[in-house]
């Protein structure tokens, strides 16, 4: 399975002289977690930037700022200054076992998909964790089977003789 079948095509992209409150409001209103950030001029992607990021861009509480110079300094704020600008990318045709181990080893909840230089999709923990349900079958109702088996020559092939001539399928 590719990262190609899995993935979230056309994702939602900001810019990076998007403010930041901005960036949160369209975050929410789409359910989304990250985007990716696009050059306005170019249309190549320049970074990333995450729920997180944003959130945790604000000042010190032990600022001597008052709130109305916090809200004027925030509104100011774009996510070229929170965004993440080392990518991790995966191209489209990346085996979704091989994305899954790039997410763990960098400890990113996403990679940006592309084609060549081209941004087409996103792929996320969310994306892993359906293909997982799907693979174990885990909304249907049956049967699971669990068993160490020998690794020997045939062993598996007379278990499932014996489960067929059971009625088992």
């Amino acid at each position: 399975m590719l990262v190609y079948e899995r993935m979230t095509h056309h994702p939602i992209t900001v810019h990076p002289d998007l403010p930041v409150a901005e960036a949160l409001r369209i975050m929410r209103t789409e359910n989304v977690r990250r985007f990716p950030v696009m050059d306005r001029k170019t249309n190549i992607l320049v970074g990333i930037v995450t729920e997180k990021e944003l959130l945790y861009a604000s000042p010190s509480p032990a600022t001597s700022l008052s709130m109305h110079e916090i809200n004027y300094l925030l509104s100011k704020l774009t996510v070229a200054r929170v965004m993440t600008t080392e990518l991790i990318t995966v191209q489209e045709d990346t085996p979704i076992e091989e994305a899954a181990r790039i997410m763990i080893d960098n400890q990113v909840s996403g990679l940006p998909v592309m084609r060549g230089e081209t941004l087409i999709g996103i792929i996320t923990e969310t994306d892993l964790f359906k293909t997982f349900i799907e693979l174990f079958a885990a909304r249907e109702g049956g049967v699971r089977l669990t068993m160490l088996v020998p690794e020997q020559k045939g062993e598996l092939a007379m278990i499932t003789d014996a489960i067929s001539e059971l009625g088992g399928d």
